[in-house]
């Protein structure tokens, strides 16, 4: 079905290098972050989590549950964590991309973001939750605005990650596509 002029946009396919070297870039300024200005607050948005979460819902064949297991291991290796915290973080938040990534397309990007909070939110939840079961302290309720502060920048990520993939203005007004 054509689609009307206005209500959406076509977009060309994601190329494979864009998407990967988007979730290295993620992940490496996510280390940085931590290694850097914020050191381990926790009040830091996962840029990892928000970029992986962008890439499920628009490009779920190539980036799925097993990538977030694998980037998860990865940072659970950099921040010395307990191994698997951040894993099955990143797998339950895929999990729940995955389970709504159709219709998740339809909405506008503001709407996008509300509805991706509460998985921001439980996964931030369960990462605590293992931290307090494997003994560790309470990191304090600075926790809270992460998850607040990754819905924030749920627009600007997709903007910045749909621009390649966005087709310029046809200028043949007879044909459709």
């Amino acid at each position: 079905m054509i689609m009307p002029r206005g209500q959406q946009q076509l977009l060309m396919p994601a190329s494979p290098w864009f998407i990967w070297g988007s979730l290295v870039l993620a992940m490496s300024l996510h280390m940085l972050i931590n290694m850097g200005w914020a050191g381990r607050a926790v009040w830091v948005p996962d840029v990892l989590a928000l970029v992986l979460v962008f890439w499920i819902i628009h490009q779920p064949l190539r980036v799925g549950v097993g990538v977030a297991f694998v980037l998860g291991l990865a940072m659970d290796v950099h921040q010395s964590s307990l191994l698997g915290q951040h894993a099955l973080a990143y797998t339950a938040l895929s999990f729940f991309a995955l389970g709504v990534h159709r219709r998740l397309i339809g909405f506008s990007v503001p709407s996008q973001a509300a509805q991706v909070l509460p998985f921001f939110v439980a996964a931030h939840a369960l990462s605590l939750m293992v931290r307090l079961l494997a003994g560790g302290d309470f990191p304090g309720w600075g926790m809270v605005a992460a998850p607040l502060l990754e819905t924030l920048l749920w627009p600007l990520v997709s903007v910045l990650l749909l621009m390649p993939q966005k087709r310029p203005p046809d200028p043949d007004a007879n044909r459709p596509l």
